[in-house]
This record gives C-alpha cells, sequence and structure tokens, in this order.
C-alpha cells in the first residue's frame, strides 16, 4: 500500500473533518479548518493518505521557536497501522525546518495510547490542565519535549 504525506489543503476538509468527528466527542468544524489554513499564518497541517484516501492529519502552531500541537487523529479503521507515528515524524522534520525547537500539546488523561506515542518521541508530562476537556471535564496532561 502506497502512503503518502503532504500539506493539507481546502480539498481534504470533507475527509479531515469526517475523521475529526469519528475521533473526537468535540470536534473542530471544516469552518475551523478552513480558517486555520488559509487565515493563520501559524498555522501548518498535514496529511497521511494511502489509497483509500486520506486516513490522519496533524496540525501545529509554529511560533518562532515553539510548536504547539493543535489537533492529531487517524481515522479509527486505519489506526495501529503506525500512521500516527509517521504523521508525528513528519510534523517534527517540518517543524525542525521551520526553527522550532520546544515542542508542547495537551492530551486527555484517558488517552494512554496518544501519551504513549508522544512519550516514544521523548515528550514528558509536565504539568495538569484541570477540566480542560469541555465535553466531560476530564483533565489535560500537558506533555513538552525540547528537539
Amino acid at each position: 500500500m502506497t502512503v503518502n504525506m503532504r500539506l493539507m489543503r481546502e480539498e481534504d476538509l470533507d475527509a479531515v473533518a469526517e475523521i475529526e468527528k469519528l475521533s473526537f466527542p468535540t470536534p473542530w468544524s471544516r469552518d475551523i479548518y478552513k480558517e486555520e489554513l488559509t487565515e493563520n499564518k501559524f498555522a501548518h497541517y498535514y496529511v497521511i493518505e494511502n489509497n483509500q484516501g486520506v486516513v490522519g492529519f496533524i496540525g501545529a502552531w509554529i511560533i518562532f521557536d515553539e510548536i504547539q500541537v493543535t489537533n492529531f487523529a487517524v481515522l479509527p479503521s486505519e489506526r495501529t497501522r503506525g500512521y500516527g507515528h509517521m504523521l508525528f515524524q513528519y510534523l517534527i522534520n517540518k517543524a525542525l525546518l521551520k526553527g522550532g525547537r520546544l515542542m508542547s500539546l495537551e492530551v486527555r488523561e484517558s488517552n494512554v495510547a496518544a501519551q504513549k506515542l508522544y512519550q516514544s518521541f521523548g515528550l514528558k508530562k509536565a504539568g495538569i490542565r484541570k477540566r480542560y476537556y469541555t465535553d466531560n471535564n476530564e483533565d489535560a496532561i500537558v506533555m513538552w519535549v525540547e528537539l
């Protein structure tokens, strides 16, 4: 199976919105992603596609040397195939080329699989954001790494 990673484009937004809806209890809308792509000069969004089309995406704001991961998801039916690992590495590579050095993100306390992925890239727990997620008031773990 052929796998390709590239910049997200407007024509990807329907697929991204569907992945978002299947992945998160409070999904971002298609319009939010469109605004990120067209109006936010700090936003960098990438997709991973296979023969079926777009199966995952990742986004970050890169501001000077800081990288804030904003959203990251893989189609539920395509998880455990390494796509998340490939996408995260792709983002790191792109961010380093743009001068990024400090990466941070928030992850649900219950999302152990994501935490393990982030730890495999050297991210460490740096704090807790209490009741960060509005759907169930779950805490977010803040993770950081210096690249």
